[in-house]
């Protein structure tokens, strides 16, 4: 084999292995009890497709995990700005950002 090909088989065990474990830190079920501040704003399909223009709230059933952390830990910063996001975000800890993205990136329909 050569070795160009060995140095990327190992680049790419390498990144599985981190997202995997990246993956892994959030516990979906510990995530779906924290969603009831969501749910507010997010849950309400019907009324966001029957007024797009009213109510313009991403979905969030269906994100990437890490799109989920880096956007409430850019919340909780301030770095994004939206006052009932920043004001949420402020109290989530670290694992309730991990669970609750982990539990919407493996929803699609929430």
């Amino acid at each position: 084999m050569r070795k160009s090909a060995i140095v990327k088989i190992f680049a790419w065990s390498a990144f599985l292995i981190i997202s995997s474990a990246a993956w892994a830190a959030g516990d979906p079920v510990a995530g779906e009890k924290k969603t009831t501040m969501c749910i507010g704003c997010h849950g309400i399909d019907g009324y966001r497709t029957a007024y797009p223009k009213v109510y313009n709230v991403p979905k969030l059933g269906g994100q990437h995990n890490e799109y989920l952390i880096n956007a409430l830990q850019a919340y909780k910063t301030g770095a994004r700005n939206h006052p009932s996001m920043k004001a949420i975000a402020a109290t989530l800890s670290v694992q309730d950002i991990e669970d609750l993205s982990v539990y919407y990136a493996t929803s699609s329909s929430k």
